[in-house]
């Protein structure tokens, strides 16, 4: 099979190449092991993640490494010991790969925090290939009336931004601040719209706070202006620490700040008053199967839609530049099956 195989990291250059850190392959069709099944991959998202992958950004326990984790295929082979699925499905695969189950995060319903924890497309072959396999227990059922490459982009960026929003205490009807307006943002901005919130977008691109607007947020404007009013909580999805300063500062006495980043640059010093007033800066740290199905059950009841860019399955190191010089309104998503 074809597969995007990344050999060792190198940075993504935003202009004057048509090269790029990965290489596309002919490597062996993959065959489920005990538990797992093979998807035939439709479409995969690309994410941030894989673009920290590609650069050395994040710590690599295997190369070389096929990256992909917001996956959408069909099943067509079906490992010992698996139950509950059957060959012609469609389903999702997302970031979280499998936990250990046993130790105390695990037990606690923690799994995303487990120390054992995989990762697709990190430590496991992922989605940009023509068929992955994947722990049948890791993956969630994708409703039919979602488009494939329309569904890729809501198990990572969708997934991850539902747990941020909750982690940052959002209560429909309030206000909300988004601090970067991708792939996530732009899902979280109508998950909170839908429920009656107040949105505030920061973001430095024109095009993102038109599309922003477009989706329903009261009020767009540049990192460092004032919106309309403090809001309730916030979520910042660059992954510069400088955001989180200017995130504090938009939110009201007894807010909360929750940073949707696997990879930040460092925080830089700020004064005690922005955290002074009880407000609450957290992390995000990966997911679990339970937000993947809580989220994907929310996107087709409240018509949550992905805005993505299509690329061709040859054009993976172009998404990967694309995303990086952010010239992608809303997610980019890889054409593997070309339907």
């Amino acid at each position: 099979m074809q597969a995007w195989v990344l050999e060792r990291p190198s940075e993504v250059a935003l202009a004057g190449s048509t090269q790029g850190p990965l290489t596309l392959r002919e490597i062996p069709r993959p065959e489920p092991g005990p538990g797992e099944v093979r998807l035939k991959v439709d479409a995969c998202g690309v994410c941030h993640t894989d673009l920290h992958t590609a650069e050395g950004d994040l710590e690599l326990p295997r190369l070389p490494i096929v990256p992909g984790h917001q996956v959408i295929g069909t099943v067509d082979a079906i490992g010992p010991g698996v139950t509950g699925v059957g060959v012609g499905e469609r389903l999702g695969a997302y970031w979280l790969r499998k936990a250990c189950g046993r130790c105390p995060a695990c037990l606690r319903g923690e799994e995303n925090l487990c120390a054992q924890a995989q990762f697709n497309g990190l430590h496991s072959d992922g989605g940009y290939a023509e068929w992955m396999t994947v722990p049948a227990a890791y993956t969630v059922a994708i409703p039919s009336r979602m488009a494939s490459h329309a569904a890729a982009p809501l198990l990572c960026a969708g997934v991850i931004g539902y747990r941020s929003l909750r982690l940052a205490d959002f209560r429909p009807g309030g206000t909300v601040a988004l601090f970067g307006f991708g792939a996530s943002a732009h899902l979280v901005l109508q998950l909170a719209v839908r429920q009656g919130a107040r949105v505030f977008v920061f973001t430095r691109g024109e095009s993102h706070r038109r599309l922003a607007l477009a989706l329903g947020a009261k009020w767009a404007g540049l990192p460092g202006d004032e919106a309309p009013e403090p809001a309730d909580c916030a979520v910042t999805f660059a992954p510069a620490g400088v955001v989180v300063p200017q995130a504090l500062r938009a939110v009201r006495p007894g807010g909360t700040v929750a940073i949707n980043a696997v990879h930040l640059t460092d925080i830089p010093s700020m004064p005690y008053a922005l955290l002074y007033g009880e407000r609450t800066l957290r992390s995000v740290a990966n997911l679990t199967a339970q937000d993947a199905r809580e989220f994907i059950a929310l996107a087709d009841r409240l018509d949550i839609r992905a805005e993505f860019t299509r690329y061709p399955f040859a054009a993976a190191n172009e998404a990967l530049r694309d995303m990086k010089a952010s010239r992608v309104d809303g997610a980019a998503v890889l054409d593997v099956a070309g339907v």
